[in-house]
Formats: structure tokens, sequence, C-alpha cells
């Protein structure tokens, strides 16, 4: 009797067992995401009587979809090692451009407009593509940091906006153009609905294909890709392609939502994106990540802020919550890959 004692204790000790320390922290590391966000809800519906309503949580998924978009595609980039800080400028970019295009203004449209919705639509994101593609060039061809590449882009797409627009917003926006961003499907808002279709086609290019591998390869180890045959170089290159098409998306549903374009849209959607990434869980060296966690982390920023905002709390000191949280996941990443 005494020996088996001592045999569960070293099990328990060891991580075998139901409730081991190994299993226990793999529990965490594979749940402990959802455990938190599942916690943030209850405290808040306890906290504040409005904020489980149906109202609400339509406000809440409509205020998480834009940087829902921008963190998956963010997710593609930091799985590879890399960083867009771009994103933000590029919302503003291509959410101008593409209203240029379906405005009623007669200064601010493009001659002849407006024009049919779907070239609008097609025109941003190929603005956002190019941007991306311009990056990816630049990190992928001649080996500058992400960070580097991705700063300069941010302001480089940040003055073409200024440019492009005059410093002028573009209003007057056709209804079928804002229909993406304030329609519904079947009772649910379109950027939701649309969202849902970018995390349903992302889960899948990274968990079902090939390419998919590849990222997680190239995240993982670059040279014992390189050496195994991936071209990690073109890997590179279409992560911010892919981050710049969703940058371009997003800009034109927020476009779509406000209801006209604005020089100064998307200032620190970047960040916001970034710690969504990180928040779930995506490790910054790279290679360990999921887009899961990624919808998670920007549903726990989307409900944080709005609870927060219920209790009455003021924005700074959201700011300063928002923080703590990043730096804290990023914290939990250092011990998990380091053991420290």
């Amino acid at each position: 009797m005494q020996r088996e004692t001592s045999v569960s204790n070293i099990e328990t000790k060891a991580g075998p067992g139901w409730l081991g320390a190994e299993r226990r922290r793999l529990l965490i590391q594979e749940y402990g995401i959802f455990l938190a966000f599942l916690i943030l809800v209850v405290i808040l519906a306890f906290s504040n009587e409005y904020f489980l309503t149906a109202g609400n949580i339509s406000n809440v998924l409509l205020q998480t979809s834009i940087n829902g978009i921008l963190a998956i595609g963010m997710t593609f980039v930091i799985l590879t090692r890399g960083i867009d800080l771009s994103v933000g400028s590029v919302v503003a970019l291509a959410g101008m451009v593409s209203a240029s295009f379906v405005t009623t203004s007669a200064t601010a449209g493009v001659a002849g407009g407006p024009y049919p919705v779907i070239l609008a639509l097609a025109i941003g994101i190929l603005v956002g593509v190019a941007s991306g593609a311009i990056v990816g060039l630049i990190v992928s061809r001649f080996s500058v940091p992400a960070f580097v590449a991705t700063l300069g882009m941010l302001s480089a797409a940040r003055g073409m906006t200024l440019i492009y627009g005059g410093g002028k917003p573009v209003p007057g926006l056709v209804p079928a153009f804002r229909w993406i961003g304030t329609g519904n499907v079947f009772g649910i808002p379109m950027p939701v609905v649309i969202l849902a279709a970018v995390f349903a086609l992302s889960w899948w290019v990274l968990t079902r294909t090939r390419f998919g591998r590849y990222i997680y390869a190239v995240g993982g180890n670059p040279h014992a890709a390189k050496t195994s045959g991936i071209d990690v170089g073109r890997i590179r290159f279409l992560v911010y392609v892919i981050s710049g098409a969703l940058s371009g998306l997003a800009g034109m549903i927020l476009s779509a939502r406000t209801g006209s374009a604005l020089p100064q849209a998307g200032i620190a959607y970047e960040l916001d994106a970034i710690a969504a990434v990180v928040i779930g869980g995506t490790s910054l060296s790279g290679g360990v990540g999921r887009v899961t966690g990624t919808l998670i982390g920007a549903l726990i920023i989307g409900v944080m802020n709005n609870g927060l905002d219920l209790l009455g709390m003021q924005s700074y000191y959201q700011q300063i919550l928002k923080g703590a949280l990043i730096v804290g996941a990023v914290m939990l990443d250092q011990k998990r890959n380091h053991g420290g």
C-alpha cells in the first residue's frame, strides 16, 4: 500500500497522471486563452447588466471585426518571424483609394464616377496587395529587417493617403459599397460575416495546405526549411502580400462603416493587431501559433474595451491595461520558449 502511494506521487510530479504537472502545463498552453476569455466574459457579465444583451454582443463582434481581419493577416507574418507595422496606414490608403471610385462627390471622386462597386473592391484589395508586395520584396529579396521595411511603409502609405486625398475625407459613398460595412446577413452584421469567412479560409490554409506547413517550417527554422527545399524567400514574400490584402479589405470595411474615407483612419491599428496575435498565443519567435488563438485574442481586446466602456473606465486606463496584457503575453511566450 505504501509503495502504491509512492508510485502515485511520483507519477503526479512527473506528469503522466491525469493532473500531473506536465499535463496541466499542456492543458493551460492549449486552452488557457479560451479559459481567460471565458473568465473575462463572466466577470464583465456580473459587473454590468447590459454586457450580455444581444445588442451589445453584436456591437462587440462588429467592433472586433476589423481588428480581427488585420490580426489574422498579422498571424501569417509573425509565424514566419516577421512583423508588419504598416497595416494601419494601408487601411487608410486602401480605404481612401477605393472610396474615391464610389463616391457621389464631384470633387473627391475619380472622374466619371461613381463606378461599379466590384471595381472599387478590387482596387482596394490591389492597393493592399501592392503595399504588401513591396514590403515582401524588400524583406525577402534584400534581407532588410521586417521592422525597418514595414516602418518605412507605415510612413510612405500614410503620406500617399494624404497626397491622394489632398488631406480631405472622401464622403458620399454609394449605398451598395456601404453595405459591406453596415449591411447584415440573416441578422448578422456583414463585417462579422466577412471576418468569419477570412478566419475559415485562413484556418484551412494554415492547417490543411502545403503552403501552411511551409509557413510554420520557415518560422520554426528557416535554415532547415531552406535545406529541405522550401523557397523561404517566396514564403516570406507571400505572407506580406496576404497581410496587405487583408489590410486593404479592412480599410474598405472601415470606410463603408463610417460612410466616408478619412486620411487619419487606421492610426495605431497595427498595435491592436499585434496585441491580438500575441495574446492569442502566437510566438514572436515564429513557427508556433494558431489563427484560432488570434481570433480569441481579438475578441479579448474587443470584449475588454467594450466592458470597460460600460463600466465607465476612461480610455487612458484602458491603454495601460492593454499594454500590461501585451507585456504579460510576451513574458509567457518567452518563458515557454526558453524555459525561464
